[in-house]
């Protein structure tokens, strides 16, 4: 049984469309040898001539004029069903709130790789301590959170990685005294709030010289020699190191957790939520 090639209708259309072999050629990203080709096999397959030619241009003949109307008819055909099988790209606004230490480590990179593969949806992202992202009189402000959360605490998002909260410091200024100089965010920081529940529990001395809610801002005092912080072992920036120091206190597990609230555009937070799971559970 015969076939019909779509891509040589295709062209046959094109050419008529566009007025001509060459305009047909540009129109289709091909040479204008390639479109007269590809005719010629059509016309070879239906033993008819589709074209004729009346000085430089190629005007359709009967037979030509007469494949048009069923030609489009099949390529619409062929167009629709891909239409109907291929998922629409992905749009609208989303609004990510995240904490702080992850907006400079996590962020960055997976924003730019989310961007480039979806670049219809327009990311409106809130960096902040995990606490005040999911407090009641801000929560609706976002569409995808993703906030720490005590292991002991029912906070209803779903869990992505259960991490290790560990000290962080720099190499190059290792701890040499007994006395803890402590690097933090604000009150309400998981981090602060764990630290200070541990050290309260010591003999050693520690005070807090530097607070910033910034990562950006704690990691240049660190660098500075003011202290030594706390953090989420995934949310380690590269610039400084885990500190393995017996007189430190173990800090315990942090869980990870994202809150998927959006109704508005469910497919886009499903599909950020996964990028960000993917990332983390590298």
């Amino acid at each position: 049984m015969k076939q019909l090639s779509l891509d040589n209708l295709r062209t046959f259309v094109s050419v008529i469309e566009q007025g001509g072999y060459a305009k047909a050629g540009e129109w289709l990203s091909r040479s204008q040898p390639a479109i007269s080709l590809q005719i010629k096999k059509l016309e070879e397959q239906l033993d008819r001539k589709l074209f004729t030619k009346v000085g430089q241009r190629h005007l359709p003949s009967n037979d030509g004029n007469w494949l048009y109307p069923k030609a489009k008819e099949l390529l619409e055909m062929n167009d629709a069903i891909f239409r109907s099988l291929t998922p629409a790209p992905l749009s609208g606004r989303l609004r990510l709130g995240i904490p702080n230490e992850f907006a400079s480590t996590l962020l960055p990179g997976l924003i730019g790789e989310f961007s480039k593969r979806y670049p219809d949806v327009s990311l409106e992202v809130t960096s902040s301590l995990s606490r005040d992202l999911l407090h009641a009189s801000r929560r609706s402000q976002f569409d995808l959170i993703l906030a720490l959360v005590n292991p002991d605490t029912e906070a209803g998002g779903e869990l992505v990685l259960e991490d290790d909260m560990v000290w962080v410091g720099d190499a190059a200024r290792p701890l040499v005294s007994d006395h803890i100089s402590l690097v933090l965010a604000p009150d309400g920081c998981m981090y602060r709030s764990r630290v200070i529940d541990e050290l309260k529990q010591q003999t050693r001395v520690w005070k807090i010289t530097y607070t910033n809610a910034d990562l950006g801002g704690l990691v240049a005092a660190i660098q500075q020699g003011l202290g030594i912080t706390a953090l989420a072992r995934s949310s380690m920036p590269e610039n400084l190191t885990i500190l393995k120091d017996s007189r430190l206190p173990r800090l315990g597990k942090v869980n990870i957790c994202l809150f998927n609230q959006d109704t508005q555009h469910p497919v886009v937070s499903r599909t950020l939520a996964e990028f960000i799971k993917s990332r983390l559970q590298r």
